[in-house]
């Protein structure tokens, strides 16, 4: 591995700011960012990504790389929550083991954002409907984790989930409206219409991530103690999955794309996990999933690890598989 690209990566200042938090927390500090700003942040973030990938299509030539990207976002979704929700039962409730299962299958939009933003560091090209492939991404494992688990308690007689309710809210939950929309949008805006709010789509972009990932950071760093009393089996599967997922399909994706760019983004796809719509959704669908449990491995664990060191190891592993 390139050690010059790890220190780059570590000395990002958007990074810094998260360790910041981290920080801040541990020093028993009061900074704090108000929750309607993150909020609102967040939703910055989707949206500017989702335009400025509708902009990439709407210069792109469609080709059946993006048929295929597509595909196998999907195939991704479906496949990650199967095999990680058999591993997990071994040590899990059906519940907890699904909701962890769902959270590794879907994706964290925060980590997308983060890789797209190292890629652009770096100056590595990535394509637009990558932002498309990250929405897709979403829902299918919340479904696929859910019908694990109504099998599960279907056979213990307990199934009592309320899928109508459950699908609304992965289909239309508010990160993917905006970012489709957001992607929509910008597919329809013509050069000069983007170029007029290119200052704040654009200019302002790396500014809001700083201060998203203080956030980030801070709630990370207050989740960390609640995981390791959960025990050692937790804190290495939420380590050990991304990078098995993340290596696996950073290798693999060139069977099918060149681009250096979009497969590091498959690949932190791969590795990411969501810890904002699949709690949303395991909120409602399974109550009985324990929050305290598969938010802070994702969060707390996975996604400082994917930022720090996974976007390094993932590119490097695309270097050497060509």
């Amino acid at each position: 591995m390139d050690l010059h690209l790890l220190i780059d990566n570590l000395t990002n200042p958007a990074l810094l700011f998260f360790f910041l938090g981290i920080i801040a927390v541990q020093l028993k500090s009061d900074l704090k960012i108000p929750e309607n700003s993150s909020k609102f942040i967040s939703l910055y973030l989707l949206l500017s990504i989702g335009f400025k990938g509708g902009q990439e299509l709407a210069h792109s030539t469609f080709t059946m790389e993006i048929i295929w990207s597509l595909l196998f976002g999907i195939l991704l979704a479906i496949i990650v929550p199967v095999y990680t929700y058999y591993i997990l039962r071994k040590k899990f409730s059906i519940e907890n083991a699904g909701a962890i299962a769902a959270s590794y299958g879907s994706v964290s939009a925060v980590t997308f954002i983060t890789t797209i933003a190292f890629l652009e560091m770096q100056q590595i090209p990535f394509n637009g409907h990558m932002v498309a492939v990250m929405a897709l991404m979403e829902a299918p494992s919340i479904m696929i984790a859910l019908f694990l688990i109504m099998i599960s308690k279907g056979k213990a007689g307990k199934n009592d989930i309320p899928i109508k309710n459950v699908l609304k809210h992965a289909l239309f939950n508010g990160s993917v409206l905006l970012i489709i929309g957001s992607l929509i949008i910008g597919l329809l805006a013509s050069e000069s219409q983007a170029e007029g709010i290119k200052p704040f789509t654009t200019d302002i972009f790396k500014g809001f991530l700083s201060v998203f990932l203080l956030d980030m950071g801070i709630t990370s760093g207050k989740k960390i103690s609640a995981l390791i009393k959960k025990g050692w089996f937790a804190l290495i599967f939420s380590i050990i999955i991304p990078i098995i997922n993340g290596v696996t399909v950073a290798a693999a994706s060139s069977l099918f794309i060149e681009s250096t760019g979009n497969r590091l983004l498959f690949a932190i796809l791969a590795a990411s996990a969501s810890y904002i719509a699949v709690p949303a959704a395991m909120k409602i669908a399974v109550p009985k999933a324990n929050p305290s449990l598969y938010i802070p491995m994702a969060l707390a664990i996975t996604f400082p690890f994917n930022i720090t060191l996974g976007m390094p190891l993932y590119l490097y592993i695309i270097q050497i598989v060509n």
